[in-house]
């Protein structure tokens, strides 16, 4: 039987919620919930329930699923309400704006009995999932450094992302995503230290892009950097492993990977380059290499509800754990930190 779920916020995340769960086979939607007018008449216009208050969404018992987007600042609240009055939470990211904030959330959700995540749909990425199977199978060897980009040219949306206030900017908005990503991947990796630089150039009170370099102990670097005033983008994924390396351009792209077969440095002959001569940067042949692509990754986001609808009824543990939300958003703070210092810092779990 599928889950009566309602969905608080009918912005655009809100909306593609509810147009999601249209066509889940696990949630059935109940209605929504919106402190604008408007859109609560714009969703009564889409044949669906619009309640008066949350109050009232919370006080229907056939509700056994909310999910929340709405502007970051008011998560922690919200979240909360949610939680004390039984309901199961699946809150947007970034979940919260701080680690305390988190921390009573989880620690809310341990107290009432409801279980409680976060919206990470990224990890349903076919360019990550491709990342993910290179590590996860070793096909080119353990990843030394991998380079994960967003790049766009139209800078911040002119909404509550753009401000302070509401927790907005890249590292909330885009970083959290690549974050979460990059620690999947080097999930047995431990963070020794953290650098972030921010950019301001279409806004100025929150980062509109930003450079964040995490480096672990082993020496393995993962590299993620956003912007929004690239009008040519960078390739989204860039991977040097130990055996090879690994390429994607663009997510509708396949993944190029180059994979060393052999060495044989002695009897590498010179090539002219530009206006000289070198054996550094000698190309390869088949003899030494393999090149092939990787065909697009499967993917069905619709397997997130899945494993939380699992999850509540105890089949299953949540995908995205509390750890892993804890981790991301010290993460983030961390990034805060070196980009206000204009330094490294020394990563502390």
């Amino acid at each position: 039987m599928k889950k009566k779920f309602a969905v608080i916020g009918y912005g655009g995340m809100g909306s593609w919620h509810v147009n999601h769960a249209l066509k889940s086979d696990v949630i059935e939607l109940a209605g929504i919930y919106d402190i604008d007018p408007a859109k609560a008449e714009k969703a009564k216009s889409n044949g669906i329930y619009a309640y008066s208050s949350l109050e009232e969404l919370l006080n229907d018992k056939s509700v056994e699923l909310v999910t929340i987007a709405i502007p970051n600042d008011v998560h922690l609240y919200t979240v909360v309400r949610c939680l004390e009055a039984g309901k199961n939470v699946i809150c947007e990211k970034p979940v919260a704006l701080s680690t305390p904030d988190l921390q009573k959330m989880i620690e809310a959700s341990k107290k009432s009995g409801a279980l409680f995540t976060v919206h990470q749909n990224r990890r349903w990425d076919v360019d990550y999932l491709a990342m993910q199977h290179l590590a996860d199978t070793g096909e080119i060897g353990k990843p030394l450094r991998i380079e994960s980009r967003i790049h766009g040219s139209r800078g911040i949306p002119s909404d509550w992302r753009g401000e302070r206030e509401h927790g907005g900017g890249m590292i909330l908005d885009w970083g959290i995503h690549l974050i979460d990503q990059l620690m999947l991947i080097y999930k047995n990796e431990v963070i020794d230290t953290i650098n972030c630089t921010v950019t301001n150039i279409t806004n100025k009170e929150v980062d509109d892009g930003f450079y964040l370099t995490i480096t672990f102990k082993s020496g393995a670097v993962a590299f993620c950097e956003v912007g929004t005033y690239n009008f040519i983008a960078l390739p989204r994924f860039y991977m040097k492993a130990e055996k090879g390396s690994a390429l994607i351009t663009d997510w509708r792209e396949k993944t190029k990977v180059a994979k060393c077969k052999y060495w044989h440095e002695n009897d590498v002959l010179p090539v002219q380059t530009a206006a000289g001569l070198t054996k550094t940067m000698a190309p390869r042949d088949s003899v030494t290499m393999d090149e092939y692509e990787l065909e697009i990754q499967k993917s069905d986001v619709h397997d997130f509800y899945r494993n939380f609808c699992k999850a509540i009824d105890g089949e299953a543990t949540q995908i995205v754990t509390h750890d892993q939300m804890l981790l991301d958003m010290k993460i983030m703070e961390y990034a805060f930190k070196s980009a206000e210092l204009g330094q490294t810092v020394k990563f502390e779990y």
